[in-house]
């Protein structure tokens, strides 16, 4: 019976469907779901959905990151973009994330800095939808928008951090991504174009005229691309810092102005 599923049965054919972590994966499961509900999970994580998708939550820098369906996944290397705006975010400053998805950085830094303004845009209202459900409850805003074309006028020149994790995987390389982002997330959030770093040079385009004169823009990026992204930042005007993390295996470059 589906109520009788315990964790060392649901982990065992979770294992079989190639789970990594099978055991962890069952006791989060079992936490949330029960009865038929707790089958039909079990069946769709088997399936190859993403476990954040079937929970509804991704966990973030410690903090519950409500996701959706058709909803980029936040990955623990973008905590590299968390602790760098954390950094740069002077008190009582402006934080804004585009090409948010659900907001995570957004949404940790409302977490931990009351003082702060946070704002998040993405052209994806599905997105968005999740964006507000994490952010509203802390005072953030979310909206729907090209770039900076939804960023409120009265922060233009405001801006202290503009951070984004804008999608950079090059175009060829989508289909050998795994499965679990190559079926379940939208193409648009993975998508950098031909060498991965079209929408990172479209976040340092959109920042100039956001940016107050001491802030700075955070783009996250990957070690071997790093170097082309610094690139299309410096052509920009700013003056880009590569930052790697070990711990997370994160990239990001920093941008201040000339």
């Amino acid at each position: 019976m589906a109520d009788e599923l315990d964790v060392p049965e649901i982990a065992a054919r979770l294992r079989e469907s190639g789970s990594v972590f099978a055991e962890d994966e069952a006791a989060l499961l079992l936490a949330q779901f029960q009865g038929a509900d707790l089958a039909a999970a079990v069946l769709d994580r088997v399936a190859g959905e993403p476990l954040e998708h079937i929970l509804g939550w991704a966990e973030f820098a410690g903090v519950r990151i409500q996701v959706g369906p058709g909803v980029f996944v936040p990955r623990r290397r973008s905590e590299v973009l968390l602790q760098q705006a954390l950094t740069h975010l002077p008190r009582h400053g402006l934080l804004v994330e585009l090409c948010c998805g659900a907001a995570p950085i957004a949404t940790a830094i409302a977490g931990a800095r009351a003082d702060a303004t946070v704002f998040a845009s993405d052209n994806d209202p599905v997105a968005v939808a999740c964006a507000r459900l994490n952010l509203d409850p802390l005072g953030g805003r979310a909206e729907v928008g090209d770039m900076a074309e939804s960023v409120p006028r009265a922060y233009v020149g405001r801006v202290d951090v503009l951070v984004a994790n804008a999608p950079y995987v090059p175009s060829d390389e989508i289909a050998r991504m795994p499965s679990e982002a190559r079926l379940h997330e939208p193409t648009a959030a993975l998508d950098g174009g031909p060498d991965g770093t079209t929408l990172q040079d479209r976040v340092a385009a959109a920042a100039r005229p956001l940016l107050a004169p001491t802030g700075v823009v955070i783009v996250e990026t990957s070690r071997r691309q790093a170097d082309t992204t610094a690139s299309k930042m410096l052509w920009r005007g700013f003056v880009p810092e590569v930052v790697l993390d070990d711990e997370v295996d994160g990239t990001c470059v920093v941008g201040r102005r000339q």
